[in-house]
């Protein structure tokens, strides 16, 4: 059996969160093609409702009817961001300059998750934010006037990034952040493209206060490269495969895995590549390789984090010993991704280890399937499905459904590809 064939995959689960909010900035209805699908999106799109913006699906279209510089209305219940650290806490700088109070919770998962990352810079601008031990879910915003800031994030991290940027739009003056490494630009192109006084200078941003609404845009959200992510590492490592992705986002923040994947062996290839809206879309013709062993060091990270459970598959079939440090982020998503990785691929007889950010695998080695614990988490159940492709036995999920947060059908299209 193989993976043959091609596939188009779902939108961009980040750009499709910041399409959703920007938009409900904008000066008239935008059109939005190819959201994605899952529950972590329609968490978002329910949570703008109960702000009161106008969102409807009309023939898969996604129409926002934006409510300009001031569009957001007192919600009737509290803002539920589900298992959805984007919708947390890009909200929470999208919110905070409106005269709305808000509380914000989030499932058993979320409200583990630290949130002070996000609302210290953000009182550090005016903002009047509360929480659970000054740190976790459930969290109070009441919204007032801000003052701009020019801070320094102590490590990089696009959603805190964009938190701040989306402040400082009704902040007075001008909103510097700067990063000491890069990590995804979503939110600095898609403002731009709709009309934001923005200026990006290496890892320095910076955002003038709003004085006029942001332009509706009608906008195709490109194929989601996390989720591209699992179906190059299933062809990379099936025998005799060549697969084909059409229509995926390859924006330079966001390819460091190809990159990754291409230094190990990895015959990856780009065509028919083209830009709409600031972002970058091409297709990726993927054939199964012989791998080796990398190294993946602290200022790789940012740009890799989501697909960082794939390169510990990889390494469980490439030649050589694979480290990966600097990875201590990965503790705090949606599960302990590096004990959940290390725990399921140990049990399958990988010779993997742990380190405090991050781990070391030697390969190859064979696995053995069976039992597999997703911790609820989407990324470990997709990871261990692929693996499940490769293993003595197959996979056996205990919450398979948890897949659905990103990309709903995922199995089903996986079975689709082999022949």
């Amino acid at each position: 059996m193989a993976l043959l064939g091609e596939i188009t995959l779902p939108g961009d689960k980040s750009i499709s969160h910041r399409a959703l909010m920007f938009t409900a900035l904008g000066d008239g209805v935008s059109r939005l093609e190819n959201l994605n699908p899952g529950a972590d999106v329609k968490t978002t799109q329910n949570a703008l409702i109960n702000c009161g913006i106008g969102i409807e699906e009309k023939a898969g279209v996604v129409h926002v009817q934006g409510g300009g510089l001031r569009p957001f209305k007192q919600p009737e219940y509290a803002l539920n961001c589900g298992n959805s650290g984007t919708t947390a806490r890009l909200m929470m700088g999208l919110l905070a300059a409106h005269p709305i109070h808000v509380q914000f919770t989030g499932d058993h998962s979320l409200s583990k998750r630290p949130m002070d990352r996000v609302f210290r810079p953000l009182q550090q601008m005016g903002a009047n934010l509360s929480a659970t031990q000054r740190k976790y879910f459930p969290l109070m915003l009441s919204g007032r006037d801000l003052w701009a800031l020019d801070y320094e994030l102590p490590y990089a991290s696009a959603q805190v990034k964009s938190a701040i940027l989306l402040a400082g739009l009704h902040a007075k003056g001008e909103t510097t952040v700067k990063s000491p490494a890069f990590s995804r630009d979503h939110t600095e192109q898609m403002l731009k493209a709709m009309g934001a006084k923005i200026n990006v200078k290496g890892r320095e941003v910076t955002v003038k206060k709003l004085i006029k609404p942001l332009s509706a845009i009608d906008f195709v959200v490109p194929g989601d490269f996390s989720a591209a992510a699992f179906f190059i590492a299933a062809a990379l490592l099936v025998p005799e495969s060549d697969l084909i992705l059409r229509n995926v986002g390859v924006n330079p923040t966001r390819i460091a895995f190809l990159h990754a994947v291409q230094e190990m062996g990895g015959d990856v290839s780009i065509a028919n590549k083209k830009v709409h809206q600031g972002e970058a879309v091409a297709d990726l013709r993927i054939k199964s390789s012989k791998l080796k062993g990398i190294h993946v060091y602290p200022e790789q990270i940012a740009n890799l984090i989501d697909e960082l459970p794939l390169i510990a598959l990889l390494a469980t079939q490439a030649e050589g010993e694979t480290v990966v440090e600097g990875a201590e982020e990965l503790r705090v998503k949606e599960s302990d991704r590096i004990a959940a990785m290390v725990t399921n691929l140990s049990g399958w007889g990988a010779k993997i280890f742990e380190r405090p950010d991050g781990f070391n695998v030697e390969g190859p080695t064979a696995l053995s399937g069976g039992k597999v614990t997703t911790f609820d988490d989407h990324r470990i159940a997709m990871s261990l499905g692929i693996a499940g492709l490769i293993s003595r036995e197959p996979a056996r999920f205990d919450n398979p459904d948890c897949v659905e947060i990103s990309h709903p059908g995922f199995f089903d299209e996986l079975r689709a590809l082999m022949n």
